[in-house]
C-alpha cells in the first residue's frame, strides 16, 4: 500500500509536467510545420523543387534557407518534446534537453564572439550585403528582403548608396545598357507622404546627379551604420528578447529533466 501511494504521488507530479511540456511543444511543432510549409511553397513557386540543382545557382542569400533551418529545428525539437512527454520516452526527452542545450550554448557563444570581434562581424556583414547586392535581380525573395531592409532602416547599400555600383544593372559603366544604370532600387528613395502609390522609378539615374540633389531624393547612409544606430537605440528591447529566449530554453531543459527524474522514479518504484 505504501508503494502504491508513493507511485500515485510521483505519477501525479509527472502528469502536470508531462502535459505542460506536451502542450508547449505542440505549438512549437506546429510553428515548425508552418515555417517548413512556407519554405517549400516558396521553392515550389520558384521552380526549385522541380530542379534541385538550381539551389546553387543563386549568387546571394536565399531567404528560404532561413525558413528551412528555423522550421527544421522547431519541427525536430517540437516532435521530440511532444512524443517524449506524451509517451514518457526517456531517449526523446534526453534528446530534447541536449539539443536545446546545444542551441543555447551556440547562441551564448555567438553573442560573446560578436561582442569580442565586432570589427570582424562588421566586415563580414558588409561582405554579405554587397554579395547580395550583386544578386539583387537574381531572386525575388532576396530582392524583397533587401527592399524591406533598406526601407525599414532608411538606408542604401552596405555603407552607402555607391555600393549599388556592384550590381550589373545599377552600375555606371559605359557597357551597362540597363535603364537602371547609375541608379538605385526604389527602396532607397525617401518617402513622399503625398504619394499613395510607390514610385518604383524614383531611383533612376540618381547617382549621376550631384551629392546635394541625391540627398534630397534618396537615403545615402549605409545599412550597416543604420543597423548599428538602431541596435544602440533599441538595446534594452533586443537584450530583453534574447534574455527571454534564453530563460525559455533553460526553463524547457529544467522541465524535461524534471520529467525524466519522475519517469525514472516511477520505474524504480515498480
Amino acid at each position: 500500500m505504501v508503494m502504491s501511494g508513493k507511485h500515485f504521488s510521483v505519477h501525479e507530479v509527472g502528469c502536470c509536467i508531462k502535459y505542460f511540456i506536451f502542450g508547449f511543444n505542440i505549438i512549437f511543432w506546429l510553428l515548425g510545420v508552418a515555417f517548413l510549409s512556407v519554405a517549400l511553397w516558396a521553392w515550389s513557386e520558384k521552380g526549385v523543387l522541380s530542379n534541385i540543382s538550381s539551389i546553387t545557382d543563386l549568387g546571394g542569400f536565399d531567404p528560404v534557407w532561413l525558413f528551412l533551418v528555423v522550421g527544421g529545428v522547431m519541427f525536430v525539437l517540437g516532435f521530440a518534446g511532444c512524443i517524449g512527454a506524451l509517451r514518457e520516452n526517456s531517449f526523446l526527452l534526453k534528446f530534447f534537453s541536449v539539443f536545446l542545450g546545444i542551441i543555447f550554448f551556440l547562441e551564448l557563444t555567438a553573442g560573446v564572439l560578436a561582442f569580442v570581434f565586432k570589427d570582424w562581424i562588421k566586415d563580414q556583414l558588409k561582405f554579405f550585403i554587397n554579395n547580395n547586392i550583386r544578386a539583387y535581380r537574381d531572386d525575388i525573395d532576396l530582392q524583397n528582403l533587401i527592399d524591406f531592409t533598406q526601407d525599414y532602416w532608411e538606408c542604401c547599400g552596405a555603407f552607402g548608396h555607391e555600393d549599388w555600383n556592384l550590381n550589373i544593372y545599377f552600375n555606371c559603366t559605359d557597357t551597362n545598357l540597363s535603364r537602371e544604370k547609375c541608379g538605385v532600387p526604389f527602396s532607397c528613395c525617401t518617402k513622399d507622404p503625398a504619394e499613395d502609390v510607390i514610385n518604383t522609378q524614383c531611383g533612376y539615374d540618381i547617382r549621376a546627379k550631384g551629392d546635394n540633389e541625391q540627398k534630397m531624393f534618396i537615403h545615402t547612409k549605409g545599412c550597416v551604420p543604420q543597423f548599428e544606430k538602431w541596435l544602440q537605440e533599441n538595446l534594452t528591447v533586443v537584450a530583453g528578447i534574447f534574455i527571454g529566449i534564453a530563460l525559455l530554453q533553460i526553463f524547457g531543459i529544467c522541465l524535461a529533466q524534471n520529467l525524466l527524474s519522475d519517469i525514472e522514479a516511477v520505474r524504480e518504484s515498480w
